[in-house]
């Protein structure tokens, strides 16, 4: 991040936006398969438009999965209840094209592949991931994509209690602020496109936007002055959405998923991979690193990447990032060994320290994966536990 002062935007989507409900039902199925068969294997992606989810990938299980109960729940759920909505949970089409895993990738995943890997669980596939974390929010996120999921949250809370009784399921929010020295000072530009009803007018919509969701979530943060933009359904007319309005697809909001654009992303989406899948446990496991080592006072901002090959039981490198954000005595080569003093890095590794193996997805396919509370015990990357094992390692 410079120094100098500039604007940085970032956005979100609701459950209800066709991408996100294609993510939901993929890790809806993940979660069924893990509640019965912790080892399962699922690799499960889902497209849906006008009328019809479906349903395919790579899935080996022991336990049965209704996948239509299952896909009908999800969209039930988001509140996809309505035929004039184009979806509509109980005469939607849902198609099933599961098949079994590739025999290929299971023996490295399971340590019968290679010798020298025998009994060792490898990676499930190669690549980078990277996690991040900063101290400008109470959950070491950055503030526009925290903004923006929140932003969305209360409307979807407003929407399904009945506090605004106009409101449809598809919804997308972006939050833009302006930064000096690193360190947000105001809140520029607030943008939100909600799906309404076709008798609500444009004044009605945006006013309810503003008065009942922005106001009340950006207020607290004290960067809310009278010089804010707003962009309240801007193109005057939202009523068609949902897949009726656009196709949705697993794994295509992956910036929404992470850090909105302020972290990197690695190679990888995260929704319907079972942590075998180093593209999802491994980007959760570089977040649990990186927050704990800004939690542990270490730097102001940190950015971790792990990246692996499949079949092999170990990183091929880790590598530390603070933006030279370090504190004084410190050094990045530091702060790089006593993480991997701290981590266990390998796939096994991480599955054992996060507990991984369990029915904990569906609730991140949506506001994304990082950043939030743990729901029920879920979330574990968000801990920061670790804070006096670095800080020990460190010296």
């Amino acid at each position: 991040m410079t120094n100098r002062k500039h604007l940085f935007t970032s956005e979100s989507v609701s459950e209800g936006h066709p991408d996100k409900l294609a993510d939901q039902v993929s890790d809806a199925i993940l979660d069924a398969c893990l509640k019965d068969d912790p080892k399962s294997r699922v690799a499960c992606e889902t497209f849906t438009t006008t009328g019809m989810v479906l349903v395919g990938g790579e899935i080996t299980t022991s336990t049965y999965v209704d996948v239509q109960e299952v896909v009908r729940g999800v969209a039930k759920k988001i509140g996809y209840d309505k035929a004039e909505y184009g979806l509509d949970y109980e005469s939607m089409s849902v198609i099933n094209t599961i098949h079994s895993q590739s025999p290929d990738i299971s023996q490295g995943v399971s340590g019968t592949g290679l010798e020298e890997f025998k009994g060792l669980q490898g990676a499930g596939d190669q690549g980078m991931m990277f996690g991040y974390a900063c101290n400008e929010t109470p959950s070491l996120m950055p503030m526009p994509v925290m903004l923006s999921h929140k932003i969305l949250e209360v409307a979807a809370g407003l929407r399904k209690n009945g506090g605004i009784t106009w409101m449809r399921p598809d919804s997308k929010s972006q939050v833009t602020i302006e930064y000096e020295n690193s360190k947000p000072v105001r809140i520029d530009t607030v943008v939100v496109s909600h799906q309404h009803d076709d008798n609500v007018s444009w004044d009605q919509v945006k006013s309810d936007i503003i008065n009942k969701v922005v106001k009340p979530i950006l207020e607290p943060t004290g960067l809310l002055d009278d010089k804010v933009k707003y962009f309240i359904n801007p193109t005057g007319r939202f009523v068609v959405g949902g897949p009726h309005g656009d196709s949705g697809l697993t794994g295509r909001k992956i910036i929404v998923d992470t850090y909105g654009g302020m972290g990197r992303h690695g190679g990888g989406a995260f929704s319907g991979k079972d942590p075998s899948k180093v593209d999802r446990s491994a980007a959760y496991m570089a977040r649990y690193i990186a927050k704990n080592v800004v939690a542990a006072g270490l730097c102001d901002r940190c950015e971790v990447q792990l990246a692996y090959a499949i079949g092999v039981p170990h990183p091929v490198s880790i590598f530390v990032d603070t933006f030279e954000t370090m504190k004084d005595g410190l050094t990045e080569e530091k702060i790089e060994a006593a993480v991997k003093k701290v981590f266990d890095c390998t796939p096994g590794g991480i599955v054992k320290t996060l507990d991984l193996l369990r029915p904990i997805y569906q609730p991140t396919a949506a506001y994304g994966h990082f950043g939030r509370e743990a729901v029920n015990g879920f979330f574990p990357w968000e801990k920061t536990d670790k804070v006096a094992d670095l800080q020990k390692a460190i010296g």
